[in-house]
């Protein structure tokens, strides 16, 4: 493989503590993901040896408010600092804060010219953070059907769009392959288009959300067209594991090995 590995320990051996859930990531020799890192012992996750993949890059705020922008701002500054505690080189975003259950915290169904320009200011606000720390922030699709109803710039074509205006060498895009098969599908012609601005890929199946082999996606044939690109960042598996999931990282591998 020219990429490298990598598995959520949100999602992954949910009866363990979230240490042994990323050792356990680890031990199978796979880049580790975490969401919220406020929430956790930083040092024990260091502690661990895992290397990371990426972490939450902000805990509050959104693109196009004042009041948002600053929060998130001020909140992207902290997570640099608690990126380096666990060495995590990207830093992912969305386009508003996600509160339970994935909900936006400031929903809106229609985004306005203002709201682009806002959005592309801040992430170039971010991409100059992200260069002083050697980090980098990479802005995720997400899907409006099933999972984040009301969030704004959710769509794949949405975010490849800022991430491409804003070309800055520290804002990447985080392209969710899992969320664009509900929102728009053709993956393999996205990956294709979005290749330059790509800073890592998460994937999982449609529907349900878990394990290569358990839905529609034939993740075989986009990892194919990974490798016949070049491509040499990250695929991560951001699932559920349908049952076992030693067994789902074995099923992760074989799709994409």
């Amino acid at each position: 493989m020219s990429y490298r590995l990598a598995a959520c320990a949100e999602m992954l051996f949910l009866d363990l503590p979230v240490e042994e859930r990323v050792r356990r990531i680890h031990e199978r020799g796979y880049l580790v993901e975490i969401w919220d890192w406020s929430t956790k012992d930083l040092a024990a996750l260091a502690a661990t040896g895992a290397e990371f993949s990426s972490m939450t890059g902000y805990l509050r705020g959104n693109f196009t408010t004042a009041e948002g922008r600053a929060a998130l701002i001020a909140t992207a500054k902290e997570s640099l600092v608690a990126a380096e505690l666990i060495d995590s080189p990207r830093l992912n975003l969305h386009g508003t804060g996600l509160g339970d259950g994935g909900i936006p915290v400031l929903p809106g169904e229609a985004v306005t010219g203002q709201d682009w320009i806002q959005a592309a200011d801040t992430l170039r606000e971010l991409g100059e953070l992200g260069a002083a720390a050697g980090r980098t922030f990479v802005l995720e699709n997400l899907n409006l059907a099933v999972d984040h109803p009301g969030t704004p710039f959710a769509r794949a074509a949405d975010t490849l769009a800022l991430v491409r205006a804003v070309d800055h060498p520290h804002v990447r895009l985080n392209l969710d392959l899992y969320h664009a098969q509900i929102g728009e599908g053709n993956l393999v012609e996205l990956v294709r288009e979005a290749l330059p601005w790509i800073g890592e890929i998460q994937i999982a199946d449609v529907p349900g959300r878990c394990e290569p082999g358990t839905g529609e996606i034939r993740y075989e044939a986009v990892a194919a067209a990974l490798r016949e690109l070049g491509y040499t960042g990250v695929v991560a598996m951001e699932a559920w594991a349908s049952g076992d999931p030693d067994a789902a990282l074995d099923a992760f591998t074989a799709a994409f090995a």
